[in-house]
Formats: structure tokens, C-alpha cells, sequence
């Protein structure tokens, strides 16, 4: 017997904020979601789901502070924090929240985007070239946040940065 299910992408709302630590899975993030909630209700980034049956079983962040396009005339968009539960993995849904995202930031009039790729993650770096990304530099991916227990915790994840041009794209 198949199972049918339907994703639907939608914001994030506060009631989403548990949801977002997965069972505990994500629960040292939770500080790092609720500012990211904050700055999609001032307008500064928007939290992107794939929901099933009113649970996010996919996210994608978008920082919609507008990042110079490399004095090319227009603005840069920065996607982040891309993950799919691992039941859900390889059925496109990280595909289908890539893809949803640049539709989104097309719409807003976003002009090209900026993604980063884990080094010792290959097959993050593999989806966003398929799906037309470039390696533009590397980064460190030296950061820190407060997590749920009010600890910094730094985190080193060297990088891949990879951007794509949103000129051109069709909305439909």
C-alpha cells in the first residue's frame, strides 16, 4: 500500500515555534527560532515551511535584509538553515523549498541569492548546483547562538558559498 501525502509551504506562526525542535531533536535552537520569528514579524527574514497535516517536516530561512549584488544594481537574498525531517528526505521537498523561496524573493524583486553548503555536507552542495548555484568562495562558518539554556555555544562549520541570478526567472 502507497502512502499519499501533500506538503503544503506556508510561514511560520508562533504555534510552529515547539514544532520547530522536532521532538527535541532541535531543541539547543530554540532561542535561535524565536529571534528568527522576530525578524519575520519586523519583515527581516521570513521562516518558509513544508507542512504535513499542520506539523513542519521542512524549513527554510530567508534573510530578506538586502545584501549589496556585488555593484551589479540590484539586491541579494541569503537562504539558510535548510532541513527536512529524515523520513521525508529524497522526495524533493528540500527541492520544492529551494525553489519556493526564489519564487518568493523574485516576487519581492530580489535580483540574485546566496546559499551556504557545509563542507563536510556533499550532498547539500550537489542539490544547490543542480539546482543552479555556483560556488562563489568559501567561509570559515565560525558563528555562535544562545541556546535554550541561555549557553553560547560557537560553532565552526567551514563552507561553501554558493549564488545564483534571479534575473530573467519566470514567476510561473
Amino acid at each position: 500500500m502507497a502512502l499519499q501525502m501533500q506538503a503544503v509551504f506556508r510561514f511560520a506562526d508562533h504555534r510552529d515555534l515547539p514544532k520547530l525542535e522536532w521532538h527535541g531533536e532541535y531543541t539547543h535552537f530554540r532561542r535561535v527560532f524565536q529571534n528568527a520569528y522576530e525578524d519575520q514579524q519586523a519583515g527581516r527574514r521570513l521562516l518558509l515551511l513544508a507542512d504535513v497535516n499542520n506539523y513542519p517536516i521542512g524549513q527554510i530561512f530567508i534573510q530578506l535584509d538586502s545584501f549589496d549584488d556585488f555593484g551589479r544594481g540590484g539586491k541579494r537574498s541569503y537562504l539558510y538553515s535548510l532541513r527536512v525531517m529524515d523520513a521525508f528526505q529524497r522526495k524533493g521537498i528540500g527541492t520544492a523549498l529551494v525553489r519556493e523561496a526564489e519564487r518568493i524573493l523574485t516576487e519581492r524583486g530580489f535580483t540574485a541569492v546566496s546559499i551556504a553548503a557545509a563542507k563536510d555536507n556533499p550532498g547539500a552542495r550537489r542539490l544547490y548546483e543542480r539546482l543552479g548555484y555556483q560556488v562563489i568562495t568559501e567561509d570559515a562558518g565560525r558563528w555562535h547562538y544562545t541556546d535554550h539554556e541561555g549557553r553560547t555555544r560557537q560553532v565552526i562549520e567551514p563552507c561553501w558559498i554558493l549564488e545564483k541570478s534571479l534575473r530573467g526567472r519566470g514567476l510561473g
